[in-house]
């Protein structure tokens, strides 16, 4: 039976998300009286304030990815395949409108209505509130195809369609008919926006060309051209400057003076790729822009030439991460290298920590020169990298290796920079060969150290300081194949390497000597080592995980169960368990020292990397075409996990990654039975007839019974207690040793002016329990009621078993039964004995002139003799044992 998702991992949220393909959406709060940024991110939908680009609220998700978004005062339509949700309060789903039989690609609110247009061609008006269709239109694909939407400025149930033959269309969709046709330009309509004029609108072309049209007159009040294809985005400045702005396809914005109808400037790469959407904020010299490169950004126009700088921005990996892993001990940061050259670090607090560490250069002066596009000089993604926090705020404290690149770089993670040093051995300092190349890499805990394999089988160490070789592993190579991996340990004694002709080999650090080496049953894939239990992981080429300790230097455990190559692993902070990722889509994860799989997952894209918070709380995983990394929670920190063995033919069930909120769970812990391992187990009073057990109450309760006279003469008041004036009033009691408040019903019986004799001879609760044990011989009810006594109120009620204090030999003897029926069961022991003690104390004179107490004592003390040889046996064993464990020399 396959168990629902993860037992052991929980979807938690994802991290590096920002933007995508879809236009943002500007809106206006009129009692917050500040703008709001709506971001399609996936299936749901990020609002941002603008006033600091804060994260203000997250929606639910929606079943798959969001296509087109668009806002009115009150809701956000978002809409995926042929289906329009509205979102109340930028969260949940309060409306759908199904009807479309296609795809939507054109959203437009319209006061009560919303307008959506599908790549069919098909127009539908839709009532928000009543979800109905108020109008359809169908238009032909072959004369009209709709590429463009608009609802013109102070025209009353009208709207203006673009599209892609280039004419234009005014409509009235109240009375559902075409007013006018505009000819168009020749070239098909990308985008309509209204200009601050009246009657004036701004349309892109695919040409690259801008018309600024006057749409009451239908003619054209001005023409624009860029260099940089078809127009994406269209916005006009309202603070007070005559400006336009149109973005491009290849994430270049063109700025228009509107009054000398002339270029002003351009700001070029603003996005690595095509401006999804672009908006001025209303009154301010702020425009907003976002693209499909996971991209936020706010540009301000403060400064001369009229050209804008980013004031804020939100940004994560503009392709997918190749490799993540946890930075620090303290579990907030994750370094992260993407496919698209940079190195950024992820802050699992909040966005606002976020930094990128740039993309890797040649040379940083050449790359700034050339921009983006042209540069030649940009270093290839990352592969592997390490990173140590030791020595970060002296020097470089990453060390990262390059695809198919001879040098390796170091990064500086506290100036969010690249490095001082490039790392390559010396005899390619002049030429770099194309295939020889950097394939692992490691730092030392210390930070002092780099060490690097290549694919040639060499291993070099590095000083990160200076940048200086410090030696090579084996005469001319380590390895006669390629590098797999390097390791080493915590303190700088070894180093482990891998090569794929399936070896693995130990080296001291320091002497550069092979200490060990030993075949592998196949070429290694990687190696990660656990530092503080000396454990290494390897992954093979057949798919098969081993665990090797590095203190013995044997394989220690050998897991298989993957079925395509293994990605990534990582290891739990205590090192009980080893988590793998591999291409099969799975990630499992096993426990060391039971040798066996004890979760396992399924995700829709496999994932390529994975890391374990050093805090234990969240596993870190980065997916094939996948811009987000992944936080999946740790339940075994908050809830109860049955970490059981997993079957062989266990087959593991499709979990969705986490999106951006953390999930809804639902709890299903009322309609499922506990499965038997899952009932917490309560430990019984006794484990076993050979074992003597204690009870669990604390000493004050025992230990000082003997001695509570000398406690009472010591804690005696120095002056006599003083009376109150008058009591306000009293409560009458019940007479007895524990005081009892009277029931209402019974105060009339306590008004008796005569003295009731019998009053003063009240058995208590555990007087009239050993009388009734006499009979019955179950002695747990007096031995529960006198646990829960403290030390005084113990002595008393042993005083009152005497003939002179009310009490008689028989219950006497039912106390001695009771110690005895302890002594047999061999529980709350040390209870036993201190209530023994004490009640030979106090009745030493009764019992010595009772046969009957004094044949029970007899058997008493033959019991306690037993016990207490045998016990003084195992103590003095015990000892023996510990004397020769210390003094012995082994």
């Amino acid at each position: 039976m396959a168990r629902e998702g993860s037992a052991l991992f929980a979807a938690f949220r994802v991290l590096g998300r920002f933007s995508g393909h879809v236009p943002h959406v500007l809106r206006y709060h009129g009692r917050h009286r500040e703008f709001y940024l709506a971001v399609a991110v996936g299936r749901s939908v990020h609002t941002y304030n603008v006033k600091k680009l804060g994260i203000v609220a997250v929606s639910n998700t929606l079943p798959q990815d969001i296509t087109c978004l668009a806002a009115d005062r009150m809701l956000i339509f978002a809409s995926y395949d042929n289906i329009l949700h509205a979102f109340a309060r930028n969260k949940e789903v309060v409306h759908t409108y199904e009807g479309h039989k296609a795809g939507i690609h054109l959203l437009q609110p319209f006061g009560d209505h919303v307008i959506s247009v599908d790549v069919d061609n098909v127009l539908i008006v839709w009532n928000i509130q009543s979800e109905e269709e108020y109008l359809q239109i169908d238009f032909d694909k072959a004369t009209f195809a709709v590429s463009a939407l608009l609802h013109p400025s102070t025209y009353l149930n009208k709207i203006l369609l673009g599209s892609e033959q280039g004419t234009l269309q005014l409509w009235n969709i109240r009375s559902n008919k075409l007013l006018y046709s505009f000819p168009g330009w020749g070239s098909a309509v990308t985008t309509l926006e209204q200009a601050p004029a009246v009657d004036v609108v701004a349309v892109g072309l695919v040409s690259g060309h801008i018309i600024v049209h006057n749409i009451k007159f239908d003619e054209t009040l001005m023409k624009f051209q860029q260099d940089w294809g078809p127009i994406t985005a269209i916005s006009f400045r309202t603070d007070g400057h005559p400006i336009m702005a149109a973005g491009s396809p290849v994430g270049h914005i063109a700025l228009w003076d509107l009054e000398e109808k002339k270029l002003m400037c351009q700001m070029q790469d603003a996005h690595s790729t095509a401006i999804a959407g672009m908006s001025f904020v209303p009154g301010e010299p702020l425009l907003i822009t976002n693209g499909a490169d996971n991209a936020l950004r706010v540009w301000i126009f403060d400064g001369p030439g009229g050209t804008g700088r980013v004031l804020r921005s939100r940004k994560g990996h503009s392709a997918p991460p190749t490799k993540i892993r946890y930075h620090g001990q303290n579990g907030e940061q994750i370094l992260s290298a993407g496919q698209d050259g940079t190195l950024q670090s992820f802050s699992t607090v909040h966005e606002k920590f976020n930094k990128s560490l740039g993309r890797g250069s040649i040379n940083k002066k050449k790359s700034k020169k050339k921009g983006l596009k042209l540069d030649t000089m940009a270093l290839p993604p990352i592969t592997a990298f390490a990173s140590e926090v030791a020595h970060q705020s002296d020097w470089d404290g990453i060390i990262a290796c390059h695809q198919g690149y001879i040098t390796c770089t170091t990064w500086n993670y506290q100036k969010t920079s690249m490095g001082a040093h490039k790392l390559r051995p010396e005899e390619f300092s002049k030429h770099k060969p194309i295939d020889i190349y950097a394939t692992a890499v490691d730092i030392t805990s210390c930070g002092n150290f780099a060490v690097i394999g290549m694919s040639t089988g060499q291993v070099d160490v590095y000083n990160m300081q200076s940048g200086i070789h410090r030696g090579r592993y084996g005469k001319e190579k380590a390895h006669e194949g390629a590098i797999r991996g390097v390791a080493v340990d915590g303190l700088n004694q070894l180093v482990i390497t891998a090569g794929s002709e399936g070896l693995i080999k130990f080296w001291k650090f320091k002497m550069k000597d092979l200490v060990y080496s030993t075949e592998l049953s196949s070429p290694p894939s990687g190696i990660l080592l656990h530092r503080d239990s000396g454990i290494l992981g390897i992954a093979f080429d057949d798919f098969t995980i081993s665990v090797l300790d590095i203190e013995t230097r044997k394989i220690v455990r050998t897991f298989s169960g993957h079925h395509g190559r293994i990605n990534d692993m990582t290891f739990s902070p205590d090192g009980r368990w080893l988590i793998t990722s591999s291409m099969d889509c799975s990630i499992k994860t096993w426990d060391l020292p039971s040798g066996c799989l004890i979760d396992c997952f399924l995700v829709d894209s496999a994932a390529v990397s994975l890391t374990m918070s050093p805090t234990g709380d969240f596993l870190a995983s980065a997916h094939v075409d996948d811009l987000g990394i992944y936080l999946w929670s740790n339940r075994s920190l908050y809830s109860l996990v049955s970490l059981r063995h997993l079957p062989a033919d266990y087959e593991p069930s499709l979990v969705t990654l986490p999106s951006t909120c953390p999930m809804q769970d639902v709890d299903v812990s009322g309609d499922e039975e506990p499965c038997d391992e899952m009932i917490e187990y309560v430990s019984p009073e006794q484990l076993g007839e050979q074992l003597v057990t204690l009870s669990l109450l604390p000493e004050s309760r025992w230990k000082n019974l003997l001695n509570l006279d000398i406690i009472k003469k010591k804690n005696k008041p120095r002056e006599p207690p003083k009376v109150p004036k008058s009591a306000p009033f009293f409560i009458p009691t019940v007479p007895g040793l524990i005081p009892r408040y009277v029931p209402p019903e019974e105060e009339n019986d306590t008004q008796s002016k005569v003295v009731n004799l019998g009053v003063l001879a009240q058995k208590s609760d555990f007087y009239i329990h050993l009388e009734e044990a006499l009979s019955t011989n179950k002695y747990k009810a007096p031995l529960d009621l006198l646990k829960s006594l403290g030390p005084s109120n113990i002595e008393i009620e042993l005083r009152g078993l005497a003939p002179e204090g009310g009490g008689s030999t028989e219950v006497m003897l039912s106390f001695l039964r009771m110690i005895g029926m302890m002594l047999n069961k061999k529980y709350n022991f040390e209870l036993a004995q201190a209530y023994l003690a004490l009640f030979l104390k106090l009745h030493l004179k009764i019992l010595s002139s009772e046969p009957k107490l004094l044949e029970e004592l007899s058997k008493l003390s033959m019991q306690l003799e037993e016990t207490w040889i045998h016990l003084q046996s195992l103590f003095n064993q015990s000892l023996c044992v510990l004397t020769y464990m210390k003094s012995a020399l082994l």
